[in-house]
């Protein structure tokens, strides 16, 4: 400001220091947080796009010599190793077959194909299969359907309400059982329909004491029916094997096949931690173009730039390669030595441990870790785990060690498990037990657990 203290412009130097990452630490960083499948992909893919990189495979040295490439001829043709083609000579191409999964309407639309239905009856039957969502329930009421029929079939078509019943009864009738009912009590009717039980005990608890039997009040069916609470339980142990959700068995997506990324193996008395990236493409430079490579005087302008560039990228991708898996084995070395008990007593012993833990040991910041639990799996004797599954808070205990909230977890599965049926804990009494064993813990927090882990609360565990 001047010095007479109105505004004006000015200008002046300032020095300043700017950190900025560089391209290839985001690449590094990209490699670290894949799962071992898309680094299979990206891998592959850089071996088409690097002339610098070759493929390590047993016997790949041995080279017949007329099936040599000129690669200094390639290195000046745009670097294309297929060599140049004349125009009319064909190439022979290979497209991938995608394979189609059979969804729920797939295995719907065929039964209802299989039905001697005119086309007004089809269309509408269509209209009900488009309306079953994913658990197998009609998602809308009839009216919906015949507003959505009469408007396909014309403004002439009148769609009557039991067509569209009639239609739906049929639709009732395919395979899964249970398939196109309104709620759950009425796929459970179906399905029972179809077992055979159609007036059975089950079938009329279900039908008229529904509110009841979700309540798991035995005596109040019994009374009603004049029979014990124990035969009451025993039909609905027979509901109990009635499937919620019928649709999903037709509805899932293809499977998932998890490749582990790291393994853990007994070793005599210790737990030795090894890679499992063998299914991964071993890269090295190839032995061709780094001869050509040195002899760089013999290029000029724009080749010896790409030529420096593939190769430098091509270096620097073996060395990340090496380091992502240096940083997740000492990863696991360490998570191996901290969570030691688990991997000799169970899940009941998994000790508290945080992302900021492991970074603090391997020295690097914490989103780098959490790059490496991305997705990772690991193979151990006690079964296959993700990596996260090792991270998590704690509880202090009363002889001075500590315990993760998943070791509580596993805990109090343990403690219903092993609970009199006719007596079953509650969440005051589970939180004794753990206090015994040391753990403090709120009764909230139990209750919490409880409902992630999907057990019941003590009343509607409680058998006769």
């Amino acid at each position: 400001m001047p010095l007479d203290g109105r505004p004006g412009l000015s200008a002046g130097l300032e020095l300043r220091q700017e950190q900025k990452a560089h391209p290839r630490l985001y690449q590094a960083m990209d490699l670290l947080h894949m799962p071992l499948l898309d680094l299979q992909a990206r891998l592959r893919q850089e071996l088409v796009d690097n002339p610098f990189l070759e493929l390590v495979e047993p016997g790949d040295e041995d080279v017949e010599p007329g099936d040599e490439v000129d690669w200094e001829e390639v290195l000046l043709d745009d670097f294309d190793p297929g060599g140049r083609r004349e125009e009319h000579e064909e190439r022979e191409t290979f497209t991938p077959t995608v394979t189609a999964t059979r969804s729920l309407w797939d295995h719907l639309h065929d039964q209802l194909n299989l039905l001697r239905l005119d086309e007004r009856q089809a269309l509408i039957g269509e209209e009900i299969i488009g309306n079953i969502n994913r658990d197998g329930f009609l998602s809308c009421a009839p009216d919906r359907i015949i507003e959505a029929a009469e408007a396909r079939l014309g403004d002439a078509a009148d769609v009557r309400r039991d067509e569209v019943e009639e239609i739906l009864a049929g639709v009732q009738t395919f395979e899964p059982s249970g398939i196109g009912a309104r709620d759950l009590c009425e796929t459970l009717l179906l399905q029972l329909r179809d077992r055979g039980r159609e007036g059975s005990l089950p079938w009329r608890m279900v039908h008229d004491h529904f509110r009841e039997l979700a309540e798991h009040r035995w005596s109040d069916v019994a009374r009603e029916y004049g029979i014990t609470p124990r035969e009451v339980q025993e039909a609905a142990d027979e509901i109990a094997m009635l499937d919620p959700k019928p649709g999903l068995k037709h509805a899932g997506g293809p499977d998932a096949y998890v490749i582990p990324d790291l393994t853990v193996e007994r070793v005599g008395g210790r737990y030795v931690v090894s890679h499992g990236d063998t299914s991964l493409p071993r890269l090295r430079l190839s032995s061709t173009y780094r001869k050509i490579a040195a002899d760089r005087a013999r290029f000029d302008g724009e080749n010896r730039t790409f030529i420096s560039e593939r190769l430098n990228s091509a270096q620097w991708l073996i060395q990340a390669i090496e380091q992502r898996r240096q940083t997740m084995l000492r990863a696991m070395d360490f998570i191996v030595e901290r969570q030691r008990e688990f991997f000799e007593k169970g899940v009941e012993h998994l000790r508290p441990l945080k992302l900021r833990e492991v970074a603090r040991h391997l020295e690097v910041h914490e989103s780098t870790v959490s790059r490496v639990a991305n997705e990772k799996y690991v193979q151990t004797p006690r079964g296959l785990y993700p990596l996260k599954f090792f991270f998590s808070g704690g509880y202090a205990t009363d002889g001075g060690a500590d315990v993760s909230a998943r070791g509580v977890q596993a805990q109090i599965r343990k403690l219903v498990s092993e609970e009199d049926p006719r007596a079953p804990l509650n969440d005051h009494q589970i939180v004794d037990r753990l206090r015994r064993g040391g753990v403090k813990i709120a009764r909230r927090t139990v209750a919490k657990y409880r409902d992630r882990l999907g057990i019941l609360s003590a009343r509607m565990r409680k058998r006769l």
